[in-house]
């Protein structure tokens, strides 16, 4: 008897995980073409993590960690989902054969969608560990920081660098307008 009701609770558990699972997948979809207000609760979590750790004087290693993750997200975002560099190295040095060779679209390695919720994730996920004391390693955070800027300028600087030498634009600053020809009475000749 003891058996059956173990199973019940067991299968009443798993149903509830999959609904669980289920809705939040469900708003989690619905999120997707509302990419301002994403942002904007991202950055309401993120201010709330700032304003913890900074009431407890506590976590900087977590928030070391959290800088370092958020550092790799966003090579992954600005990074082409094939590196130019190991394409020209693999194929060697060609022309393009093809029109449909000359342009092709930025696509990342990591798209905007999956940056934010990993983004998102990674602030709950740091703001939960600062409710635990193991977390709070005794550090001299100045040191951190200053390690952290290093580390980003010097990361930055290397991927700028691979943007300007493959030129590519990680960023859709919207639709290219183009000149096109002068009308007649718009010409400045003075008479």
């Amino acid at each position: 008897m003891d058996g059956a009701a173990d199973s019940g609770a067991a299968a009443a558990a798993a149903k509830w995980r999959t609904d669980a699972s289920r809705a939040f997948q469900y708003y989690l979809d619905r999120s997707t073409p509302h990419a301002t207000g994403r942002w904007v609760s991202t950055l309401a979590v993120a201010a709330i993590y700032a304003l913890r750790v900074y009431l407890v004087q506590g976590f900087y290693i977590v928030t070391y960690g959290l800088g370092i993750y958020l550092l790799n997200l966003l090579i992954g975002f600005l990074s082409p989902m094939v590196d130019p560099e190991a394409q020209a190295a693999a194929d060697g040095p060609a022309l393009p054969t093809r029109g449909s060779d000359e342009f092709k679209p930025f696509i990342r390695r990591l798209p905007e969608f999956k940056f934010w919720y990993a983004i998102t994730k990674a602030f709950l996920i740091a703001f939960v560990m600062t409710f635990f004391t193991v977390f709070d390693v005794p550090v001299f955070w100045p040191i951190l920081l200053c390690y952290w800027v290093v580390l980003f300028i010097l990361t930055m600087k290397r991927q700028i660098v691979h943007m300007i030498k493959y030129k590519y634009i990680p960023f859709n600053i919207g639709k290219q307008k183009y000149g096109g020809k002068k009308s007649a009475g718009s010409s400045s000749s003075k008479d």
